[in-house]
């Protein structure tokens, strides 16, 4: 018990000072198709060579909406460097919420609705939203984040992996 009590301290203070967020091995993204509100669809190997956020959210999630200009403004900021980022809408979302709110919004990333829910069971069973995924070039995960990043640490983060190879 004195161990496990020590880790568990730590989550509950990462978790009142910003976004939860695990880094374990690095591991390949997994190989999912989003299919996008222009009816295109895209794949996560398609993402390659791009460093990448894939972004879980809903309409009806407040902490998403909150968080959304804000991923607007990274994407804005790193798009011409070869960033991307899709924003993956769950299951339960009405794809008519989605398609207003993007249009509304005026969302420049790709935005995909997940009718069934693999995209986010593919993904390591996604429930919570905002969950959010970066992605190196090479298509390996490498940071994950459950809650709103703390968006200094994520735009270093991806300068990093932007001057990779």
């Amino acid at each position: 018990m004195k161990k496990i009590f020590p880790a568990l301290a730590a989550a509950a203070a990462l978790g009142i000072g910003g976004a939860l967020y695990w880094q374990s091995s690095v591991q390949a993204a997994p190989a999912a198709t989003y299919v996008l509100l222009d009816g295109s669809s895209k794949t996560t190997a398609d993402l390659k060579g791009k460093v990448t956020l894939v972004n879980f959210w809903a309409t009806s999630c407040v902490t998403c909406v909150a968080e959304m200009p804000k991923m607007v403004q990274t994407y804005e900021k790193y798009k011409s460097q070869g960033y991307e980022m899709v924003a993956v809408a769950m299951s339960y979302d009405p794809p008519s919420y989605v398609v207003n709110y993007s249009e509304t919004r005026k969302l420049p990333f790709k935005v995909a609705i997940d009718n069934t829910g693999a995209v986010a069971k593919a993904w390591g069973d996604v429930q919570l939203t905002p969950t959010s995924f970066v992605v190196n070039k090479r298509g390996e995960i490498v940071k994950r984040y459950v809650g709103e990043p703390n968006f200094g640490e994520l735009h270093q983060l991806i300068e990093k992996l932007l001057r990779e190879a």
